[in-house]
């Protein structure tokens, strides 16, 4: 009998599609990748981008699924049977988010019995929540708390068995990713929320979370966990409005950069001051001696080697898609069990799930991009290593792309931490952001004692989900990568899990005697991670990196490239729509200030709906294939404040978007 295909799905922000084959994982992808907006949602399973390309990747049609499970926030199913034809004999289940975190990380971890701890901002409505999820409930003291959500979760797991031992409620909070800038700090009821709220007040957007843990290690400690919470003796947290209220008028970064750091590193202590208390917590009601941790908290490397350093547990697994994105593995995994299958105990520390782009496809992306040629090479990963040691900045494409947050050598920029001008070129000329954020080692597994203060305990950390302290004799040989702290959250490779990108460091360490270089996620400021030849070849274009490599292709912008200005953007095949309803001509459609248009885009997987800013209108109207990008600036510059960065910003968003199209000649 042949195993069975199982698709998962999960409906939040950080959307994804995982699809099986009994327990092998074929493919699984996140919404943002293929729509080019970051975090995209996935509202509906049919409508769907990750959908069609898991199974276009398998060669496979909906109705040839054994079963489709969703992860979700509320009790309505997110989809019908509409994604399969009349007839099909699977079945369409969902389970809660929370669980669905726990069965992702048990199904990876490798363990046959394990307690799991799940902590996020916020997971599904309690009032939603079926009666086995709803034990030993501790119900959160929150300020103006008006509906209760799932926001820490302890479980009990035995091979496929998940078996939930207290469940936290808090505050159902509002959509934070669509808080205005301008708005003061929000009040919290999880510690998800905490960390978001502090970021919302930090950097004006509470989905930067990753960036107040990098601020963390500049400032002081200067207020106290019990300004954030309190656990009282029955377990229960009970959040405070005093630090939100502090903050109601002091300015985002960079302005008041003391005062911001200091409450960065303020809010860092606090959360990990909870983290350790749920962890001994975990320890004390499961009595197990491991740990999977999973939910968007878990993503907080430095609190993550605290709680390793601690030994609750003799070991501790933490999946790389710990965020809502690894909820739809672990609905494929749930599916699979339904089905009456189990899965087998192997850790799983590569995270390369995409599909893989054959030579065709690459060449032919290569031959479709403007100002972009092959360099001739009998051995392009040797001419890579040359190249990182004359200083060079490389985009890295090679295998499936990774589910969750973290580049990890799948679609990953890397650079020679030997120089702390590479650092500085990085943020401010390829990922044009703070100079505080640190940039990620690649360090060789072997090689790891040598150059880090390893701990005995577990001194590996294949999925950059770890931080160790430098040795005092390495900080001055890869400055580029020492964090502010003395730390770098490294990614350890070994032959078995990261061959290729091994190879690549084993040769820069024969070359250098440094075994270290720089990784960091390949993709331009607020856009996903890049999934398609195209997506990188365009990277390479629009920043300052040196060269791609792709595959066994080596690539590099043509002396004929100038800027992105100087091509012909076109319109691809859209279709307008005006507060609703369908428009023809955008020109003759009634929009007013307040007017929401979306766009109806031709994709490869196809068809996106995308939000469409008032501020792109007038560019696209001009975009006719006939003029350069330099000459509809000048036009719209002469009506608009638009500066160039911004335009070029712009630009770039909607073409990863597939909304505009470029061309190096007119027409």
């Amino acid at each position: 009998m042949s195993e069975p295909w199982v698709l998962g799905y999960c409906s939040t922000h950080n959307g994804a599609v995982c699809l099986l084959k009994g327990d092998e994982i074929v493919v699984a992808v996140q919404e943002e990748r293929l729509t080019g907006i970051k975090r995209a949602r996935l509202a509906r399973l049919d409508q769907s981008l990750a959908f069609r390309y898991c199974l276009y990747a398998a060669g496979i049609e909906a109705n040839d699924l054994d079963i489709i499970v969703g992860a979700y926030f509320s009790g309505d199913p997110i989809v019908g049977t509409n994604v399969v034809r009349e007839g099909w004999p699977g079945r369409l289940i969902t389970i809660p988010h929370h669980y669905a975190h726990a069965a992702g990380v048990l199904a990876l971890s490798g363990f046959q019995e394990s307690a799991v701890l799940v902590i996020d901002g916020q997971g599904g409505l309690a009032d939603s929540l079926p009666e086995s999820e709803l034990i030993n409930v501790k119900r959160s003291t929150v300020p103006n708390l008006h509906r209760w959500a799932e926001t820490i979760t302890i479980y009990t797991a035995n091979d496929t068995e998940i078996r939930c031992v207290e469940k936290h409620l808090g505050e159902w909070m509002p959509d934070l990713k669509n808080l205005r800038r301008d708005q003061p700090m929000q009040t919290f009821g999880s510690l998800g929320g905490m960390y978001s709220s502090v970021s919302h007040q930090i950097f004006g957007d509470a989905m930067d979370a990753g960036k107040v843990m990098g601020l963390a290690a500049f400032g002081d400690r200067s207020y106290p966990t019990k300004d954030f919470f309190t656990i009282s003796e029955d377990g229960h947290f009970s959040f405070s409005d005093k630090i939100a209220k502090r903050y109601s008028n002091v300015a985002h970064w960079p302005e008041d950069q003391s005062e911001n750091e200091n409450l960065a590193t303020s809010v860092q202590h606090a959360l990990e001051d909870s983290i350790f208390y749920l962890a001994r917590h975990t320890r004390e009601l499961t009595s197990s001696h491991n740990l999977c941790y999973a939910g968007g908290v878990a993503l907080n490397a430095v609190a993550n080697e605290q709680i390793i350093q601690r030994a609750y547990f003799d070991d501790v697994y933490i999946m790389a898609a710990a965020e809502d994105s690894g909820t739809a593995i672990g609905a494929a995994y749930y599916g699979l069990w339904q089905l009456g299958k189990v899965h087998r105990h192997r850790r799983h520390n590569n995270d390369s799930v995409g599909r893989v782009y054959q030579t065709e496809e690459i060449d032919s992306a290569i031959s479709k991009t403007p100002c972009i040629e092959v360099v001739a090479t009998e051995d392009p990963v040797q001419s890579v290593v040359e190249l990182l040691d004359e200083g060079r900045i490389i985009g890295w494409f090679s295998g499936g792309s990774e589910i969750g947050p973290r580049a990890l050598g799948q679609r990953s920029i890397l650079s020679d931490a030997r120089s702390e001008e590479a650092k500085t070129r990085l943020n401010a000329r390829v990922k044009h952001r703070e100079a505080f954020r640190p940039f990620a080692p690649l360090v060789l597994e072997e090689e790891t004692v040598n150059w880090f203060d390893a701990p005995a305990i577990a001194p590996t950390s294949p999925l950059m989900l770890r931080t160790f302290p430098f040795r005092k004799d390495a900080t001055d040989r890869v400055p580029a990568v020492v964090h502010e702290d003395g730390t770098g959250r490294l990614q350890t490779l070994n032959t078995e899990d990261y061959p290729g990108l091994y190879d690549l460091v084993s040769q820069f360490f024969n070359r250098t005697s440094v075994p270290i270089i720089i990784n960091t996620s390949f993709n331009m400021m607020g856009e996903p991670i890049v999934e398609t030849p195209e997506d990188a070849l365009w990277c390479l274009l629009c920043t300052d990196l040196d060269y791609c490599f792709l595959e066994d292709r080596l690539v590099r912008r043509s002396a004929a490239f100038t800027s992105i200005l100087d091509l012909y953007p076109c319109v691809a095949g859209i279709r307008y729509k005006v507060d609703g309803s369908i428009v023809s001509n955008l020109k003759e459609a009634n929009i007013t200030p307040q007017s929401t248009i979306t766009l109806d885009v031709e994709t490869p997987w196809g068809v996106a709906s995308q939000f469409l800013p008032q501020i792109a209108l007038p560019i696209l109207q001009l975009s006719d294939g006939e003029r350069t990008a330099r000459q509809i600036l000048d036009v719209v510059q002469a009506t608009s404040l638009l500066d160039e960065a911004t335009f070029k910003n712009i630009i770039r968003h909607l073409r990863r978007a597939h909304v505009l199209k470029f061309s190096d000649k007119p027409g």
